[in-house]
């Protein structure tokens, strides 16, 4: 009895402390240090994700477009509930809800682990560190159909890639979406509620930076695990043949997936220990100064305990009601539709910049990574930081957070501009985009070249082909010393007079590499002034809703933005991005991603 009388006092009453050891969690700056850790945890997964998304995508034969789905579909479950989650923000224990929410998305980050325990070894084609050819490599005019080519059997890796590991990671996914629901809204909310109105906007600005430092701790660690063989657990080190540098090389994709779910689950933890309700900061700046910063700030006006007591009908007759009060709130409405334009060219830049990075820059996937963690994400952490402590320093206004919104997006396009400008030419890809270079576009066919295969070369002319067979390469020079292949030649299809036709392992690359600094620089600074507008742009949201449903307020905005904003680019994304990998059901295949 003595806990539900503590908790039904009302947020801004300053009593006597509770006994120990709940009293530890009456703190709204220990639950500020707390959020920030989940936050960090549960945005390390999405950075992890998306940093190894083109790993997960050549492991398992994935296209582009079924990529693009894997990575959104942890939106599903979360904008189906988060509205409904989110309208009862002043009536549930909030705490509570975030810690359960996060031990169900920390479920869902280990199912995605869980096809690698479930398939066999990685199988790759190519020469083995073996001065004996390999057939599948290498021109022969003879039927390969019964050779004991490892990957030649399409039908069955159809049926073990598309009927077992992709719904596991749909699902893994989905549990990720429906423990997330709570986290962000409850969270944001409960600290507005019981913070002062002077540290609101520095605490959810030291939380909206850890949602960008956490995607960038999980670029970085993308790019440690993903130097270790994805079958480092199965396979000792001698039996792994190729290295790093080698286009067929796959990392250790679900080690991160491990460590991120483990710390996602501890960080849950601490939780189940918040009361419902603690004592309001208070600091000298408490009063507020005028109608527009006392709009959602000062807690008294809120009742939580008489809205507990709406019954199921009355529930369903004030939610229709309370939706459209609050979308009718025209700064409200502004302010989230600016929001969502941002957010919808955030959601292609965050899971495929470091892909685009890759291919665009020659660059590995981990040093892709790093570039992403290590110098964009931390700018704009910078960016955020700098916002919430130019609100606490000016205490600004509706009115001076909306001028400073409006100031720091003008720059950024102004910085953003000369990026549309920095790129490199298209690729020379046989077969894709340029045919064979003979008089007969089907030179490869008296091969028998296994549709599986995926040993880019580099042919002399510059033109890339997807193995040393679809070339029409039939000898192959090795090292004496380290018994490697040097290069392919005799090669049918480079057919080029005046020199000789060869051709070398790995992909021709790009000639554009003097871009990486300009581009990193602009990339930079665009998402350093870009982040300037996300503290007061909350912050205008939470001062001109109602106070009882700032939960609800912040429930529709992430729900717009995962409606208007995420999923309208991955919807896109998967209707018009071609294949990126080789696949043995289509004739004409893509070792890029074509980025439009």
């Amino acid at each position: 009895m003595a806990a539900d009388n503590i908790e039904q006092n009302p947020p801004n009453r300053v009593g006597r402390a509770p006994s120990p050891p709940l009293g530890f969690f009456y703190n709204i700056k220990l639950f500020v240090f707390c959020h920030g850790i989940l936050q960090l945890s549960q945005l390390l997964v999405s950075g992890y994700l998306k940093a190894s998304i083109s790993t997960i995508e050549r492991r398992y034969g994935f296209t582009s477009q079924k990529s693009g789905l894997f990575a959104a579909f942890n939106e599903v479950g979360n904008t189906v509930l988060i509205v409904f989650v989110s309208f009862f923000g002043s009536r549930v224990h909030r705490p509570r809800f975030i810690g359960i929410g996060a031990m169900i998305a920390s479920a869902g980050v280990f199912v995605i682990a869980l096809p690698h325990f479930l398939s066999g070894p990685y199988k790759y084609s190519g020469f083995m560190n073996s001065t004996k050819k390999n057939s599948s490599e290498i021109c022969q005019t003879k039927d390969l159909s019964n050779s004991d080519w490892q990957g030649q059997n399409c039908s069955q890796q159809d049926t073990i890639v598309y009927k077992e590991v992709f719904p596991i990671l749909l699902l893994g996914q989905l549990l990720l979406g429906v423990g997330g629901v709570p986290i962000q809204p409850f969270g944001i909310s409960y600290i507005d509620d019981f913070a002062s109105k002077r540290n609101s906007p520095f605490y959810l600005g030291i939380l909206f930076a850890v949602t960008v430092i956490g995607p960038a701790f999980g670029y970085i660690l993308s790019a440690l695990l993903l130097r270790f063989n994805v079958d480092i657990d199965k396979l000792s080190q001698d039996d792994i043949r190729i290295d790093r540098d080698d286009p067929r090389w796959i990392g250790a994709w679900w080690l991160g997936f491990l460590v991120a779910a483990s710390f996602l689950f501890l960080s849950s933890m601490p939780y189940l220990f918040f009361p419902r309700t603690m004592p309001k900061q208070e600091t000298t700046m408490n009063k507020p100064h005028s109608p527009e910063l006392e709009r959602g700030i000062n807690v008294e006006k809120s009742k939580p305990d008489q809205m507990q007591e709406l019954t199921l009908i009355q529930f369903i007759k004030s939610f229709p009601n309370t939706v459209m009060r609050t979308l009718r709130n025209p700064t409200y409405l502004l302010v989230v539709l600016g929001q969502i334009n941002l957010a919808a060219m955030l959601a292609g830049l965050a899971t495929f910049m470091a892909k685009f990075i890759e291919k665009q820059f020659t660059l590995t996937a981990s040093f892709s990574n790093i570039m992403i963690g290590g110098v964009i994400i931390p700018s704009a952490t910078l960016g955020i930081m700098t916002g919430g402590l130019i609100m606490r320093r000016l205490g600004l206004s509706v009115r001076g957070s909306a001028l400073m919104c409006t100031v720091s997006v003008l720059v950024c396009i102004i910085f953003a501009v000369p990026l549309l400008f920095l790129g490199c030419p298209t690729q020379s890809i046989a077969g894709l985009n340029i045919s064979k270079q003979n008089n007969s576009s089907d030179c490869s066919v008296p091969c028998s070249c296994s549709d599986e295969a995926f040993n880019p070369v580099c042919g002399s002319n510059g033109v890339e082909f997807r193995s040393p067979c679809h070339a029409g390469c039939k000898t192959a020079v090795f090292d004496d010393t380290t018994k490697n292949v040097v290069n392919y030649t005799d090669c049918g299809c480079i057919d080029l007079q005046s020199i000789p036709s060869y051709a070398v392992p790995g992909d021709c690359g790009s000639n554009c590499t003097h871009l990486l600094l300009p581009f990193m620089v602009l990339s930079s600074l665009t998402c350093c002034i870009a982040s300037l507008s996300q503290t007061p742009s909350f912050m205008m949201i939470l001062r001109t809703v109602t106070p009882e449903y700032k939960s609800f307020a912040l429930g529709i905005q992430f729900m717009l933005f995962r409606v208007l904003g995420e999923s309208n680019y991955s919807k896109q994304h998967y209707c018009k991005h071609k294949p990126c990998i080789w696949r043995c059901t289509k004739n004409v295949h893509a070792t890029s991603v074509a980025l439009s």
